[in-house]
């Protein structure tokens, strides 16, 4: 019995999958079933399954940036990228001989895939190296037309009063309920936009989720340190209190 991962944000799509992988590989446990890239990786990283299937864009994190995070997490783990028709990502995959599919995934192709990840996983012959130098070319990709720039400043609520809040000001943001908490230097606000919608309004660059629930402006960090067990506590500028780090998020942090 092999254990799979499966991650892609499209529901229609994941569940399609999932019914195909049920019939061409019968033995294949599925442990996880993700829409984003966030719990694809804390996914991989609890149940370290033979096989991850990645959509390459997910809210969060992309497949690449996952996969790129697995030789500290889950480095045995085959690798799959499921994408819509993008030449570019094509022949970096053909070159690299690391296993693709495209959208809608053909039974045909699906179960050729199949055969190939069987062989891989039985033989325990991982090659990071090729997914390495994959991921190396991928970064090099011309650039895309300009995506919608990211949010400079929101609107949220305390008390009574409804507060325009610049993102500089944000320390950290932090899941509750069906509310996000914005904490600055001033106290807490309430917003209503749910923190994987939000968090694919803001900047990467500035704006990193370190656990499920919490997303932490980099510009706040003083430090992190990491435990024995691989997670980590995160040290804000000017603030007591500390943040947990899951482990899977301990490993974007020693990328950047």
């Amino acid at each position: 019995m092999f254990d799979c991962v499966v991650a892609e944000d499209e529901e229609l799509l994941r569940t399609s999958l999932l019914l195909q992988l049920g019939e061409v590989w019968p033995g294949l446990r599925i442990v996880a079933e993700c829409e984003d890239g966030a719990s694809a990786l804390e996914a991989i990283a609890e149940h370290k399954p033979d096989v991850a299937f990645l959509d390459i864009r997910m809210p969060g994190l992309t497949g690449i940036e996952v996969a790129a995070a697995l030789a500290e997490v889950s480095p045995r783990t085959q690798v799959v990228f499921v994408t819509a028709y993008d030449q570019y990502a094509i022949d970096a995959f053909e070159q690299g001989a690391v296993d693709y599919l495209l959208k809608p995934v053909a039974r045909d192709r699906l179960q050729a895939t199949v055969q190939r990840l069987q062989a891989r996983v039985a033989a325990g012959r991982p090659d990071p190296a090729t997914l390495d130098a994959l991921l190396r070319h991928l970064a090099q990709r011309p650039s895309e037309p300009a995506a919608p720039p990211p949010l400079a400043w929101i609107t949220a609520n305390s008390g009574r009063e409804t507060r325009l809040i610049m993102l500089d000001e944000v320390a950290y943001f932090r899941a509750d309920s069906k509310y996000t908490v914005v904490v600055t230097a001033d106290g807490e606000a309430l917003l209503r936009t749910p923190l994987k919608e939000l968090l694919e309004a803001l900047d990467p660059h500035q704006f990193r989720q370190i656990h499920r629930s919490t997303i932490v402006n980099l510009k706040a960090v003083a430090s992190v340190v990491r435990d024995d067990s691989g997670k980590g506590t995160l040290r804000l500028k000017g603030r007591d209190e500390t943040l947990p780090v899951s482990a899977p998020f301990m490993a974007l942090f020693r990328g950047m």
